[in-house]
């Protein structure tokens, strides 16, 4: 923090925020929306789905939501590392990738968030809709309180986050290679795999994980409160 602090000041921990916040509105309505289909598909009873079910539309949810944004995903990680002066917005940034690096370059990457996304999104999912549903059915009459909707987001982005975290690990210094100062080192997701543990051991694919609960899960719990409001309002009409 002293470091980005010293390099940009307070405006340097907002680099990549824009697009942040330009991909998160269709990320999330793209996740909950594919994961309503896909059960719809996949569940022999869409009202009452095995947690395998919930599983395999979170992730089938999770490969829909992270495809459709993913340049989004690779901009920000960029502007967020560029250092004052090096970055000139988020269209410069992909015109930019695109000449110097070629187009490919914007879904570098890609594969790691996929195999991270999958566990993540169905574990997410399932682990908030299956304490939903229990509440749903243990109190009949009563609306989940907007605390216990945040609490079960959160212990459900948590325990996504756990699994997944190695993965989002790897997809960062994926996308990170070939900015100015960061040379590409590997060759793809394994070989960082491999040059990572060796390197730093399996410590090393958790590093960073502390902020990322500090962000995501509150982030995750609020979209599911929101998620949920929005749903009953609707139904009402």
């Amino acid at each position: 923090i002293k470091q980005i602090y010293r390099e940009g000041g307070w405006r340097a921990f907002y680099r990549g925020n824009g697009t942040n916040t330009l991909k998160i509105g269709p990320e999330s309505a793209a996740k909950f929306f594919a994961y309503e289909r896909i059960k719809r598909l996949v569940c022999s009873d869409p009202d009452h789905p095995v947690v395998l079910e919930r599983l395999v539309s979170g992730a089938g949810a999770g490969v829909v939501s992270q495809t459709s944004i993913y340049p989004l995903e690779v901009v920000k990680t960029r502007l967020a590392l560029a250092k004052s002066g090096e970055s000139k917005g988020i269209l410069n940034c992909l015109i930019t990738i695109s000449r110097t690096e070629g187009f490919p370059a914007l879904f570098r990457g890609l594969g790691a968030s996929l195999a991270g996304i999958i566990p993540y999104a169905g574990v997410d999912l399932a682990v908030y809709n299956t304490l939903r549903d229990t509440y749903s059915e243990w109190y009949p009459k009563s609306r989940p309180s907007a605390l216990l909707i945040l609490t079960s987001g959160a212990f459900s982005s948590v325990c996504g986050q756990v699994i997944a975290f190695p993965f989002q690990c790897i997809r960062t210094k994926l996308q990170a290679q070939g900015m100015p100062g960061r040379p590409v080192r590997y060759s793809g997701m394994f070989d960082c795999f491999r040059q990572t543990v060796s390197e730093n051991g399996i410590r090393g694919l958790y590093r960073g994980i502390l902020p990322n609960f500090m962000k995501a899960v509150p982030a995750v719990s609020i979209s599911y409160l929101v998620y949920e409001r929005v749903k009953d309002a609707l139904a009402r009409k």
